[in-house]
């Protein structure tokens, strides 16, 4: 759903308790009954809350559960619903008992930073599942806060972790490349171990880790030469740092983070673990209808531009060495994306309650020659080191390490960079340094004109036009494959 914001409906809203929203669309004026309780207390969730066993009973019907999931991303949580740390937890700014906003306790429903569907336009276009932009930008980990510049450096000072949200678009493909890695890697170990002493070459869809030996004599690996990954061999393609193995692991831990919102999968059935008097905050099947959601967001595709510039742009970038990283496609082997609970890391099909059809409209991916879906994210989803001048600060042994950043949906997400800093694409490139060095140098030496190519293949990436459409409107969704090839895949990389 796209909303459009126009100074008329700004005039709508104050009027008359409307907003235009494409597609013809209104939210419901002000109801002119008598209340029968004060407006906006008590809990935003339930009363009918869903339940694992609603979904994998087949109670409901996939468009329902979407719907579901989608209604806890927009959710504001209160405190009636167990928003915030309680007692127990995070300070919060003039000891309001609400926000924070350093180190979490910032904001109320994902969609405060996840709306921004394009900042290309102005107005920007607002859409659930966007990015968040500068000013949704969350501060994490802070270690060091000099407000005062008590140190005389001649400036303010923050350290910590500065994090620029991206969008959600296409997580589904996303999540089933990690997963379908990680299964390569783990057959992979299984085979270091089978055959003692040998050097085994980590390579999953192109993309190689290093490499691993397993040792009899000791029952060990040998994990020292694993590179761009954890030595469980886990790919974790969430997260700057590549933290989180799923839609589900992340919302998990954004839940906690930003909003204090205990999952019972995490704290336990019934358990208080805050202290603020309220417990099943979040359950297992509204994680799961999260889930369902998130991976269910159509995938960002490409428009033409001018073919001439852009095949002399697309040319450029793999010359220049970006597409070694950034690789533009990826192939999977099954259509199906599983989702389980528990989740298993090293393990993709433990415990599956439900999949979802990556070749249905929505996500709509386009299919492959081997029965999967081509998922043209431009990323290896594993972590490089890009030197000191992108580096963060908190003395860990990742902090110049970063996830490489899938490039579609590029041309509609400035500012750029897991903190924001650059405002272009090519601000972007120019601070890349460490293993995105020569790259960084060699498109510093092409030519403008040739720059310019480079730069117009990008702003050919852009995010859906109108996504999760109909979700919060009651529209089926169906489950059937939508083969239909677009404009955006007239290639095969």
């Amino acid at each position: 759903m796209r909303i459009v914001v126009t100074a008329a409906a700004f005039l709508t809203v104050g009027l008359a308790g409307q907003a235009q929203i494409a597609g013809e669309k209104r939210i419901s004026p002000v109801e002119t009954q008598a209340l029968s309780s004060p407006p906006g207390e008590g809990r935003a969730i339930g009363p009918n809350r869903i339940t694992q066993n609603d979904i994998t009973s087949g109670a409901l019907t996939l468009a329902e559960i979407r719907t579901a999931g989608g209604l806890m991303f927009t959710t504001p949580f209160r405190k009636a619903d167990g928003y915030g740390d309680g007692p127990l937890g995070r300070p919060t700014l003039g000891g309001n008992g609400t926000f924070l906003r350093v180190n979490g306790l910032d904001t109320q429903t994902c969609l405060e930073c996840h709306f921004v569907t394009s900042n290309r336009t102005n107005p920007a276009t607002l859409g659930v599942g966007g990015a968040g932009g500068i000013g949704a930008m969350a501060m994490g980990g802070p270690t060091e806060i000099d407000v005062d510049d008590e140190a005389g450096n001649g400036y303010a000072f923050f350290n910590g972790r500065m994090i620029n949200p991206p969008f959600l678009f296409g997580a589904g493909g996303v999540e089933m490349i990690g997963k379908e890695m990680t299964s390569d890697l783990q057959e992979l170990k299984a085979f270091a171990q089978a055959n003692p002493g040998l050097i085994v070459s980590l390579d999953a869809k192109g993309v190689n880790f290093g490499t691993i030996s397993y040792d009899a004599g000791t029952d060990t690996f040998d994990t020292s030469n694993v590179q761009g990954i954890e030595p469980d061999l886990v790919v974790r393609p969430f997260g700057r740092k590549g933290e989180f193995i799923s839609i589900r692991a992340f919302d998990v831990g954004a839940l906690q983070f930003h909003e204090g919102m205990q999952p019972v999968e995490v704290v336990g059935e019934n358990v208080d673990e805050d202290g603020d008097g309220v417990v099943n905050e979040i359950l297992v099947g509204e994680l799961s209808a999260m889930h369902v959601f998130g991976t269910m967001m159509e995938r960002p595709g490409r428009v033409r531009g001018h073919p001439p510039q852009v095949a002399r742009g697309r040319a450029e970038f793999v010359g220049a060495g970006c597409a070694e990283c950034h690789v533009r496609v990826m192939q999977t082997r099954d259509r199906r994306l599983p989702l389980a609970f528990p989740e298993v890391a090293e393990d993709p099909s433990a415990n599956v309650f439900m999949t979802i059809n990556l070749r249905a409209s929505s996500p709509g991916f386009r299919r492959n020659n081997q029965g999967g879906v081509r998922v043209r994210m431009f990323s290896d989803l594993k972590r490089h080191d890009m030197g000191p001048d992108l580096a963060e600060a908190t003395g860990g042994p990742l902090d110049a390490h970063f996830i490489t950043a899938r490039l579609w949906g590029v041309a509609d997400t400035a500012p750029y960079l897991h903190d924001g800093r650059a405002l272009t694409v090519s601000e972007a490139i120019l601070a890349h340094g460490g293993e995105g060095q020569i790259s960084r140098d060699n498109f510093a030496a092409l030519s403008e004109s040739s720059q310019t190519d480079l730069l117009a293949y990008l702003h050919t990436l852009r995010v859906p036009d109108d996504p999760n459409e109909g979700v919060f409107g009651g529209d089926d969704d169906d489950d059937d494959d939508d083969d239909d090839d677009d404009d955006d895949d007239d290639d095969d990389d």
